[in-house]
């Protein structure tokens, strides 16, 4: 008797907002597979009940993959095709399911990729920003050290920077952005992307923080931030006074050099030498 052949996982992007975004090849899949993964079934159900699909609908969020990844692979390796969705838009950007596609990998079954809607992909194309390159961060840590060493490390990129904010957070990392020297780069803080109150607004790094202090934006956000400017010589008391202020963010020596390097044109030795001062 043969060996039954592994089965596929398939991980499908859904609507972030307009219900109009869903691909024809999304809806056939999510109806033909064995089971759909799904990061809150309640909100799921929905989606899948509005275009009469009846799959199965599995649990899969941060709080049981762990425990459940075993038993997926297993399934899969029976031969069954599955399905990974997240709550809206494209899995594992700032979802779960990284830890599924690597054990399927490993396992040698195949992923094979829906594509769809995508709120860091329709943030970039609506912002009017250099997109030549840019650098994806998600949802940047609340607090300490690492939150600190990111932002100086957004703010002394060379092209644009992605990030996740929660609604009630815009204004002060708007702000932290603008103390870490961003103030005045060009940046678009998009809300509510494909919904009713779709909301591009584009300025100053400084300038945004001000406004949505008085305004505090609703729904999901993105925020995109130009790149740096091509650095420009400076002086070894101005290196050495911007490596005083990183430092007192609490920003490692390590980036403290790339920093001093990338924004303000200093010579590789040099950036190390102060930064470790």
């Amino acid at each position: 008797m043969t060996e039954k052949a592994p089965g596929t996982l398939y991980v499908v992007s859904t609507p972030i907002g307009n219900m109009g975004d869903f691909s024809f090849r999304a809806v056939e899949i999510l109806k033909t597979v064995d089971a759909v993964l799904a990061e809150d079934t309640r909100h799921s159900r929905h989606l899948l009940d509005r275009y009469e699909i009846t799959t199965p609908l599995v649990p899969y969020h941060e709080h049981n993959e762990a425990k459940s990844v075993p038993r997926l692979i297993t399934r899969l390796q029976s031969g069954e095709r599955l399905a990974l969705i997240s709550d809206a838009g494209t899995p594992l950007l700032s979802d779960p399911g990284a830890r599924l596609v690597r054990a399927a990998v490993e396992a040698d079954i195949v992923v094979s990729p829906v594509p769809g809607a995508s709120a860091l992909l329709a943030a970039l194309v609506a912002s009017g920003l250099e997109l030549e390159r840019f650098t994806f961060y998600g949802f940047l840590p609340r607090k300490g050290s690492d939150r600190r060493q990111l932002l100086a490390e957004v703010v002394a990129l060379r092209h644009a920077a992605v990030i996740y904010e929660a609604p009630s957070r815009v204004a002060d990392t708007l702000d932290e952005l603008a103390h870490a020297g961003g103030g005045e780069r060009e940046t678009v803080v998009a809300r509510e992307l494909t919904k009713q109150y779709e909301e591009v607004r584009r300025g100053t790094v400084a300038a945004l923080a001000a406004y949505y202090h008085g305004a505090p934006p609703r729904g999901e956000v993105v925020i995109v931030i130009a790149g740096a400017e091509a650095p420009v010589g400076a002086t070894e008391d101005e290196l050495r006074s911007r490596a005083a202020e990183l430092r007192a963010q609490g920003v490692s020596p390590r980036d403290i050099a790339a920093a001093l390097a990338s924004e303000m044109g200093a010579a590789r030795n040099l950036a190390y030498r102060l930064a470790h001062e």
